[in-house]
């Protein structure tokens, strides 16, 4: 039997092609594809409606109603506008006199795109009140003139906005639509002006070789400073054979071959893949590659990753894409901040995401010739942040300023931020006259006993501290014996006179109290096996002649397992790129 054919409909055919007519406006044809038009009877409808819109990008067009292609476009951009120009407001949800105000605020602008035209019913003259939504709304709150309310697309003063709460968490968030529709306006008036100037074709006809990564590309050079010299310095690569052999699913950065690589593929709007490029961009921008050190590669991208994304997403640069890393409770953190604390569960959030970082033959940062890639970006960023402060252009997370001005600065030496933690330990002991043990006399007046200068027993009693050393196989020893010199002669010109010191591989050996000037000297490692430092903590903590208050100075690799200190005042002086495997709770002193 063959199968009846469906018949036409006439009102659905008309709808579309007043969508295709709106898609055809440069202005209008991405907050357009952003947004959910419906023409169907899911949804109840009076017969005298024409469309109603939602803060989450859907419209419901009455499907029982018969009009002409233009008449649809004009309906349409009439609830594109509502979305663009941000009228849909929690403060203002269900007001009418607000919803009169804005539908009048569009029919102006409807006059000016000349997209369509209005229904029978809609086409009024417009009050001489129009022109500015808030302006409007409160004439009318004083007058309720009823002339403003035939102007919505729905008749009989219905509201035609209806305010959509914020997404749950697994519901995809809609886009910013303001800044949709301004992007749209902007790209817009570029094209006209190119045009114009014979460099673009016609507006409205697809543009040749240009794709929303190199749109979201030209964005930061065009309109976002801080970032605009870093994005001149990479070049894109959207080969999709390329990335597909390199198993980037989206986007990856090689700051040695300053290029970028994204994934044609990724089906993201131009709005996300600004997001995407401005977290590369800061990969390169804040060195992340250099200063890797001897961590985990993969991890260390990671923590990377939640601090640059936390960033983004406060500065609001493009959408969001889905499945990026983020955690409220990594906030206000560093990088390295955040890979100590991700080191305990490395595993979980190993399988996270793929790195982005594509990291360079070892040693090429050493045998760079005549252009070093990390100074030209440190430079390009510094420069960036001064026009992006010196022209207003808005606020930026506190943290990304201070790593901005933080890589500008030398950094200061591991040696001073330890002399100031033993400065903060041990305040100057205050000289007492004595004259139990007579000082010199003074060849003038030899008849004269004068009195000595000392210190009171009892706090030079109490002035020391611990020192535990791991003794393992993969401690250097130029830097056991920088570590151990430096602790000598900050103890000693800090009048710290004894020092416990305890070797530990294997196994705990306790040196006992050792003058704090002989320690560099004297001290013999007793090791060099394996790395457990926890008996040696225990040690300290079962001996009686080691009070409670007395901090401790850890010298390790970082190769080691968690610590329990008890709550004792402690830091950790480790190898420059080294880490620990937990989130200390002391300061981190970096061996170079």
């Amino acid at each position: 039997m063959k199968k009846k054919a469906s018949k036409p409909n006439p009102g659905l055919e008309a709808f579309q092609a007043g969508y295709e007519i709106v898609r055809g406006n440069p202005v209008l044809k991405e907050i357009l594809s952003h947004a959910n038009l419906r023409f169907d009877d899911s949804y109840p409808m009076a017969k005298e409606d024409w469309a109603r819109v939602y803060g989450d990008g859907r419209i419901e067009a009455n499907s029982h109603r018969r009009a002409l292609p233009e008449e649809w476009a004009y309906v349409i951009v009439h609830c594109l506008l509502h979305l663009g120009l941000g009228h849909l407001r929690e403060d203002r949800k269900d007001d009418p006199l607000w919803n009169a105000a804005c539908d009048c605020l569009v029919t102006r602008y409807l006059t000016d795109f000349h997209i369509g035209r209005p229904p029978k019913e809609l086409d009024d003259p417009l009050p001489a009140h129009a022109r500015e939504e808030e302006k409007l709304y409160r004439w009318l709150q004083e007058h309720r003139d009823p002339d403003c309310f035939h102007f919505s697309t729905m008749t009989a003063a219905r509201p035609d906005m209806i305010w959509v709460p914020e997404p749950a968490q697994w519901y995809r968030k809609p886009p910013d639509w303001r800044a949709l529709f301004a992007d749209s306006l902007r790209e817009a008036l570029r094209d006209a002006v190119d045009y114009a100037g014979g460099v673009r074709p016609e507006p409205g006809e697809k543009k040749r070789g240009t794709t929303p990564i190199q749109r979201a590309r030209d964005w930061f050079l065009a309109s976002y400073p801080l970032l605009g010299g870093i994005a001149a310095g990479f070049a894109l690569v959207e080969d999709a054979q390329v990335v597909q052999r390199m198993d980037i699913p989206v986007a990856a950065i090689s700051v040695h071959l300053r290029e970028i690589y994204c994934n044609p593929n990724a089906r993201l709007t131009e709005r996300e893949w600004r997001f995407v490029l401005a977290h590369e961009y800061l990969h390169a921008a804040l060195c992340h590659e250099q200063r890797l050190g001897k961590r985990d590669p993969e991890l260390w991208n990671i923590a990377c990753d939640f601090v640059i994304n936390g960033w983004l997403r406060e500065m609001h640069i493009g959408d969001v894409p889905d499945g990026l890393l983020f955690d409220a409770a990594l906030s206000n953190c560093s990088a390295e901040e955040v890979y100590d604390s991700l080191a305990s569960t490395r595993r979980q959030y190993r399988r996270m995401a793929a790195h982005d970082i594509l990291y360079g033959p070892p040693g090429w940062a050493e045998t760079r010739d005549y252009v070093d890639v990390d100074a030209w970006c440190r430079g390009a960023i510094q420069r960036g942040l001064e026009y992006h402060e010196g022209h207003g252009r808005g606020t930026l997370p506190a943290g990304l300023v201070e790593e901005i001005r933080a890589l500008s600065q030398p950094p200061i030496p591991w040696d001073v931020k330890l002399a100031r933690w033993f400065d903060e330990r041990f305040e100057p002991l205050e000289k007492h006259r004595t004259y139990a043990r007579l000082s010199r006399r003074q060849s003038a007046t030899p008849d004269i006993p004068r009195p000595s200068w000392r210190y009171e027993e009892a706090a030079l009693a109490g002035r020391t501290f611990g020192v535990l050393l791991d003794t393992s196989g993969s401690m250097d020893r130029s830097l056991l014996a920088a570590a151990l010199g430096s602790i000598a002669s900050y103890s000693e010109a800090r009048d710290v006179r004894q020092v416990r010191v305890v070797f530990c591989d294997a196994a705990p050996y306790d040196q006992g109290y050792m003058n704090a000037a002989d320690i560099a000297e004297s001290v013999r490692v007793r090791g060099r096996g394996g790395t457990i430092l926890q008996p040696a903590i225990d040690l300290l903590e079962s001996v009686e002649d080691f009070p409670k208050e007395v901090p401790l100075l850890v010298i390790t690799d970082g190769e080691i397992d968690r610590l329990q200190l008890y709550g004792r005042d402690h830091a950790f002086l480790i190898p420059k790129g080294a880490s620990l495997p937990f989130r200390p709770k002391g300061p981190v002193f970096y061996l170079e």
